[in-house]
């Protein structure tokens, strides 16, 4: 184990990475998701209930059921958030989501229909503190995260508090950080803007969100392939754009096309099929890090 999020540790060394699900959550579901073939644990609260208290116990939980079998604390927790990237004025007024579920001791987040630059200018900031400064000048302001919740996040890290402070920054941005922020660029406004929102500072992956761009396109039901020509060029163009800015794609993979996906530059994959798709695609790549 070289660092404390495996996540990071496998995107460093330009190996993909795979995730899943809590399954159940609160201290019992950690406990069982300790143990996950998966490299990161996606924990969604768009669609879930905000409920900080459960996330606590869930990252208690997967202490409890841990190490894991690469040799981690925890495995990695991401955390997609309620509020949406519709504006920097919408982000900023919802930060204290943001200070919320870091000081659980997650180890990264995901910002939903993130349409603006401005918006995920201000997203990167509020993960910030102010003291961690590579790429203040060049893109972004002085990082807005406050003082009072490292405590408890630095005990799921297992580290000091001092420790914690350097570490909880965002990864590729900050070489010795641990955070993994990534988008979703989910429908059109998003999509109209994708090549210039990348190139914020201080993120490390972004998706397409099919379901909801399908919607945005004016299909209610597409969230699975085959995809109608728009919605194949909305997923190339924003393909492009992480490769570009050099950002790990996200996108499912099913055991039929993992191998073909990552050809392609997939870095992050999901879906139904993840255990059996990821246990084809790290034999391809050649990993060795127990999982």
């Amino acid at each position: 184990m070289a660092r404390i999020n495996l996540a990071v540790e496998l995107l460093a060394e330009r190996q993909p990475i795979y995730y899943t699900g809590p399954g159940e959550r609160g201290y019992d579901g950690g406990v069982r998701a300790a143990q996950t073939w998966a490299d990161f644990i996606n924990y969604d609260v768009e669609h879930h209930p905000f409920d900080m208290g459960e996330l606590r116990a869930f990252m208690a939980g997967l202490i409890a059921g841990g190490p894991t079998k690469s040799g981690h604390r925890t495995p990695a927790v991401i955390v997609t958030l309620p509020i949406d990237g519709t504006s920097e004025a919408a982000v900023r007024a919802n930060s204290w989501v943001i200070k919320q579920v870091l000081a659980c001791g997650v180890h990264g987040l995901l910002l939903c229909h993130a349409e603006t630059p401005g918006a995920v200018k201000a997203f990167v900031e509020c993960a910030r503190y102010p003291f961690n400064t590579l790429g203040v000048g060049h893109g972004l302001d002085d990082g807005r995260r406050g003082s009072g919740g490292q405590e408890h996040a630095a005990e799921i890290w297992g580290v000091s508090m001092r420790e914690y402070l350097d570490l909880a920054d965002p990864w590729p941005l900050n070489p010795r950080g641990e955070l993994l922020l990534g988008l979703k660029i989910e429908n059109k406004r998003a999509l109209s803007n994708v090549e210039v929102t990348l190139r914020v500072p201080g993120l490390a992956f972004a998706e397409w969100g099919p379901g909801d761009m399908a919607m945005s396109f004016g299909f209610a039901d597409n969230h699975d392939e085959p995809f109608p020509p728009v919605m194949e060029a909305a997923r190339a163009r924003i393909l492009a754009a992480c490769k570009d800015n050099g950002l790990a794609f996200l996108n499912t993979v099913y055991e039929r096309d993992v191998i073909a996906r990552l050809a392609e530059g997939v870095m992050i994959g999901a879906g139904r099929e993840g255990e059996r798709a990821s246990a084809i695609g790290r034999q391809h790549t050649g990993r060795t890090m127990p999982w």
